[in-house]
């Protein structure tokens, strides 16, 4: 869909990495999605498919990794999330949240071991920063590092972690008497659990979990030693929300293409409902949002190539894109009607997703503060 012609704007390059990451939802993915999602369950058997197609990572250099533009990951991350936030999450969580922190804060001996085997997929890592009692606010973990001898003690619990029971090995962001460091630790580990939360109804084609940290011993050469302070774990966040950006345009876009296949054959009082005003005015606010947001995802991605983008810049693409999607998907609900509500159509199932991502990588309310902070001067977090 590209009422702005910005398929111009792209290189071929580019449109190629869309369309075979695109060719891959639509064969593989969206035949089986509907299944999982009621089921919920994550589709394991596709990961070597996702390794092949070199996603894991892709926009990192080194070790693997497919060394690809932030561009072309976040064209891949609209596609994926055409098929399913949970898709594109599992993609985000291996590559923006686990691969690159170890690629920028960890030790050669690090990048080497777990980043070649993490871009073939065969690894899977998950990302324990948010607590039950501190998500907006990770500055006041409760989980606790100290040492002992050689090693790392590890206490205390994160939940709400994507991938967590399928993951070979956890990033864990702890407090420690020298402020906030990372962690490796392998799911072996003794004290280590991994509890899947379960009755959810958004991203339920996605694990979720809570990791228990039960005075966990981990040798000190698993610690990241780049990692220091809160803004460690923060740029993994910007990574992370970059592809959301994105991502949440793949969503939209397929409520919208569903809505408006919808109203053109759906009759009622003897003609389309595409054919009303009401509806017509419906489907053109939807693409009109869509054209914004794939034209402020891409200055973003542009400017993040070029070593230019800003936090805030990322919050403002996020907070304006994942609330427009969301809307969206609302909208295309109201003209399904009924059939809306049914998982025979992609939109409620979207719709339900963009209720967690509008929440995870940091809310609404955070990024419109943060942006807030950077223009006033005045931090109103408190």
């Amino acid at each position: 869909m590209d009422f702005y012609r910005t398929d111009d704007l792209l290189t071929e390059e580019e449109r190629l990495v869309r369309s075979t990451v695109g060719r891959f939802v639509d064969q593989r993915f969206l035949p089986v999605i509907a299944e999982h999602y009621e089921q919920a369950t994550f589709p394991m058997e596709i990961v070597p498919e996702l390794a092949k197609l070199g996603v894991f990572g892709m926009h990192l250099r080194g070790y693997g990794a497919a060394g690809m533009s932030n561009v072309m990951y976040g064209l891949a991350c609209q596609e994926l999330e055409r098929g399913d936030s949970g898709l594109r999450s599992f993609v985000s969580v291996q590559g923006s949240l686990c691969m690159f922190p170890i690629l920028r804060y960890g030790s050669e001996e690090q990048k080497q071991r777990w980043l070649p085997r993490m871009a073939a997929g065969e690894v899977i890592g998950c990302f324990g920063l948010t607590e039950p009692e501190f998500g907006s606010n990770p500055a006041g973990m409760a989980t606790r590092a100290r040492r002992d001898g050689k090693d790392w003690i590890l206490t205390g619990t994160k939940r709400w972690i994507t991938n967590g029971n399928v993951a070979d090995l956890a990033i864990v962001w702890a407090r420690s008497d020298q402020g906030i460091r990372g962690f490796l630790v392998e799911k072996a580990t003794k004290g280590f659990e991994a509890r899947p939360i379960h009755h959810k109804l958004s991203m339920r084609a996605s694990v979720t979990s809570e990791l228990i940290l039960d005075d966990c011993r981990i040798p000190a050469a698993n610690e990241l030693p780049e990692a220091q302070g809160l803004k460690a774990p923060l740029s993994c966040l910007n990574e992370a929300r970059y592809g959301i950006v994105w991502g949440v345009l793949g969503a939209a876009i397929a409520c919208y293409r569903s809505a408006l296949e919808y109203a053109k054959a759906r009759v009622q009082f003897d003609r389309p409902i595409a054919g009303y005003q009401l509806t017509q005015e419906k489907l053109v606010n939807m693409l009109t949002e869509i054209t914004k947001g794939q034209l402020l995802a891409l200055q973003l991605g542009r400017l993040k190539d070029e070593g230019k983008a800003t936090a805030t810049q990322i919050s403002m693409a996020k907070l304006n894109n994942v609330r427009e999607s969301l809307q969206i998907a609302r909208a295309a609900r109201s003209i399904l009607g009924a059939n809306g509500i049914s998982i025979e159509y992609p939109v409620m199932r979207h719709m339900n997703n963009l209720e967690t991502v509008l929440t995870y990588e940091g809310t609404s309310e955070i990024h419109m503060l943060a942006i807030g902070e950077e223009i006033t001067g005045l931090a109103a977090f408190k």
